[in-house]
């Protein structure tokens, strides 16, 4: 069985869970990271370096970071309709996933951590207001590409990249933050409410 080492609230963690749902796969949440068992381990960064969740460990073979093991898990049980197996189709999902990992993430960071965990390194409010522009800002990319897909963001087909965005949406919704009306953003909000797995993992009154 897939054991998972993670807290359930993280959004990374959430990730894979969802996955895990979606392909119906059998999997073990370990409690690890604040509140729970620590990460700041020899034990623990043995299996990460970086001390950070979540890790999956598939028997023998371990990997961490959470669209690492969202495209390892897809691949493993050859899901090639969550992620393509011809080179341009699964570029083109890879790319929404290191856009959000990368532009979007670093867009809330400052915000949310500010806000919603109550950093007290993340009080500055001209900082903060700053990150609630460019988070608005890229979340106003994903409704661009939202009103000319359709259903999911890369058209009728529900792949990686929606694993990850649906939860990005998630948060933007869930922060107490002033935000434009995205009608495109809500009705995919809507849509994959729809999914059990993003009802369980997702939408779930977690940030």
């Amino acid at each position: 069985m897939l054991q998972i080492l993670g807290k359930p609230t993280s959004i990374n963690v959430r990730k894979v869970l969802w996955l895990c749902v979606e392909m119906d796969l059998p999997f073990a949440l370990e409690p690890w990271g604040t509140g729970f068992q620590s990460t700041d381990t020899a034990a623990f960064r043995a299996l990460n370096p970086n001390a950070l969740v979540p890790v999956l460990r598939d028997g023998d073979f371990v990997v961490w970071e959470s669209n690492a093991i969202c495209r390892y898990l897809a691949a493993k049980q050859g899901r090639t309709d969550l992620l393509p197996a011809g080179p341009a189709a699964r570029a083109k999902v890879e790319q929404w996933m290191d856009w959000q990992a990368t532009e979007l993430n670093n867009a809330w960071r400052y915000a949310f951590m500010g806000l919603v965990r109550h950093s007290p390194d993340h009080q500055d409010p001209a900082l903060r207001a700053a990150s609630v522009h460019s988070w608005n800002r890229h979340m106003q990319i994903l409704e661009d590409q939202l009103q000319g897909t359709g259903a999911y963001v890369l058209g009728e087909d529900f792949t990686l990249a929606d694993i990850v965005l649906g939860l990005a949406a998630q948060r933007w919704y869930m922060a107490p933050i002033e935000r434009p009306a995205l009608p495109a953003v809500q009705a995919y909000y809507e849509r994959l409410n729809l999914r059990p797995g993003y009802r369980l993992h997702g939408r779930n009154g977690m940030p």
